[in-house]
């Protein structure tokens, strides 16, 4: 499995990104994808999640109602579209992924795969 994420970047406070996450490796059809981020100094947290059937999700308080997650009808490609940004998103976020899981557990567990991160920084 590889997960490849970009879209990171500066960004200021109340702006908008989107990262996206290029899954291949296999059939991702029946996988639950996420994004997660570990700022400096900081535990690793999650972010969003989009369980096995493509329609749960879940996301982490502090990012409802600004954040969304997405993915297309394969999971080949997963999104995270962030809007109002805060310069607490300061992070980097990796995207992942798990066999057979609904959103909440993706969320609560430790995913199987991991990709690299990509950078977000919110400026004030």
């Amino acid at each position: 499995v590889q997960l490849q994420a970009s879209g990171g970047g500066l960004v200021q406070a109340g702006g908008s990104l989107k990262l996206s996450c290029a899954a291949s490796g296999r059939n991702f059809d029946n996988y639950a994808m996420g994004w997660f981020r570990q700022a400096p100094g900081k535990e690793r947290e999650p972010v969003a999640t989009l369980g096995w059937n493509g329609r749960s999700t879940w996301y982490t308080d502090s990012v409802k109602g600004r954040f969304t997650i997405s993915a297309d009808d394969a999971k080949s490609t997963v999104y995270l579209q962030m809007n109002s940004l805060k310069p607490e998103d300061t992070a980097d976020y990796y995207c992942t992924a798990d066999r057979a899981l609904n959103a909440e557990n993706m969320a609560l567990g430790i995913p199987r795969y991991w990709g690299h991160g990509t950078l977000v920084t919110v400026s004030s």
